[in-house]
């Protein structure tokens, strides 16, 4: 099993690194003998505007326009209505995680629209439907990790939402996000948006919401009355804290921004400045889980200092540099798990936003218009200490007459 495991990891490692740029590039996945949905294998588009980066230097903002495929059988087209903005979207855009792009590239992952058209096999969703799109767009559908819903950990790996090659896809050479006025999904990956939850503020739980609510769930702290700390109070911070707080548990924020404390304590947090050390100190061996939401390189050995004995650091911030500080022992003496975590498959996330439309909860925004992308993502690189999310007002503001203010 360990290997099987290590194989699936080496393999999802692969895949991003070999992202394809041309059509003569290698192609990411091998489905063969696969049960992949043959949805996708028509040749026929649809003409789409999107908002893409023409290369990682300076990795400026354009308007697009390109097309989409059209409904297969078991596709769903989307007009899409808001697309949220993730550090995810900064980091591949400007090249910094260490993997090509294919360029011109339209990221977003945080996808609310309306149906406008289902495949003639389609049993989930009608004409008229509120829906959401999150990272992930087709697996092999074979693997342990998708039967057992999953498709985050696709031994073959999973295709993204943009920046990845679909194997069935004759339009793009990679698949393109939701900065964008439409997008063609398969209905297995498309997700439903509940009646009382708005879509521009629920959008980002397409990614911020599942990538906390994952986590939470795994490590056990889904039934409350357990001490939760958070790194990072961001998007995907504020989030952690707005679910686990609903779920019942007592929560602390860590941060290196006391600007940050008023917002935490205002969602029923108790708020540490990361940098005093007495403070931390105070804390010490009583923290059943912590989950580091940070995407800056920092140092992590003092938050391990934190945990009770058989407990768990988990990091879901993918900060562009390793981290440096933590030795053996900081985790043997005291049986400590050092884990990660890769936002949610298809199921969790739909019981995700099920419990978000339940308890109220929806994503703190700011709301923008398509021209005004280029700002709001140099704004996400420069870590200015927001705790909302960007959310790019799609329906109302991207067109093909758009003017994108320049950097």
């Amino acid at each position: 099993m360990l290997g099987r495991r290590i194989k699936a990891a080496l393999s999802f490692i692969s895949a991003l690194s070999v992202l394809a740029t041309s059509a003569s590039a290698h192609k990411l996945f091998d489905f063969k003998g696969g049960s992949l949905s043959d949805s996708t294998t028509g040749t026929i588009s649809k003409q789409c505007t999107g908002l893409a980066a023409l290369d990682p230097k300076p990795g400026e903002i354009v308007k697009h326009d390109f097309e989409r495929r059209e409904c297969g059988p078991k596709d769903v087209f989307i007009e899409i209505s808001y697309c949220g903005m993730c550090h995810s979207d900064y980091h591949t855009i400007k090249g910094e995680w260490g993997w090509p792009g294919g360029y011109p590239l339209v990221v977003g992952h945080e996808i609310t629209g309306i149906v406008a058209e289902v495949g003639s096999e389609v049993s989930k969703f009608k004409v008229g439907d509120r829906v959401g799109v999150g990272c992930f767009v087709e697996s092999c559908r074979e693997c342990e990790s998708c039967k057992t819903e999953k498709v985050q950990y696709c031994y073959q790996g999973c295709i993204q939402t943009y920046n990845f090659k679909h194997p069935t896809d004759k339009v793009n050479e990679i698949t393109m996000g939701g900065y964008s006025t439409s997008i063609t999904v398969d209905q297995d990956f498309v997700l439903k948006i509940p009646k009382e939850m708005s879509m521009d503020t629920g959008a980002p739980l397409l990614c911020a919401g599942i990538t906390m609510w994952s986590p939470l769930v795994h490590f056990g702290v889904r039934k409350g009355r357990k001490k939760v700390g958070i790194v990072g109070f961001g998007g995907l911070g504020h989030m952690g804290v707005k679910l686990a707080k609903a779920m019942g548990n007592e929560v602390t924020v860590f941060s290196t921004s006391p600007s940050k404390q008023a917002a935490a304590e205002a969602l029923g947090a108790d708020f540490v400045v990361s940098k005093d050390e007495e403070a931390m100190k105070s804390l010490a061996l009583s923290f059943d889980l912590i989950i580091d939401t940070a995407s800056a390189p920092h140092p992590i050995s003092g938050y391990l200092a934190l945990l009770k004995p058989e407990c768990t650091f988990c990091m879901v911030g993918a900060s562009p540099e390793p981290f440096t500080d933590v030795g053996p022992f900081n985790v043997l003496a005291n049986r400590l798990s050092l884990a990660g975590s890769l936002v949610g498959g298809i199921k969790e996330t739909q019981e995700m936003l099920n419990f978000c439309g339940k308890h109220g909860i929806e994503a703190d925004i700011e709301l923008i218009p398509a021209s005004q992308v280029n700002a709001a993502m140099e704004a996400l690189g420069k870590y200015t200490g927001s705790t909302f999310r960007h959310v790019i007002d799609i329906k109302n503001t991207l067109s093909t007459d758009t003017q994108v203010e320049p950097l």
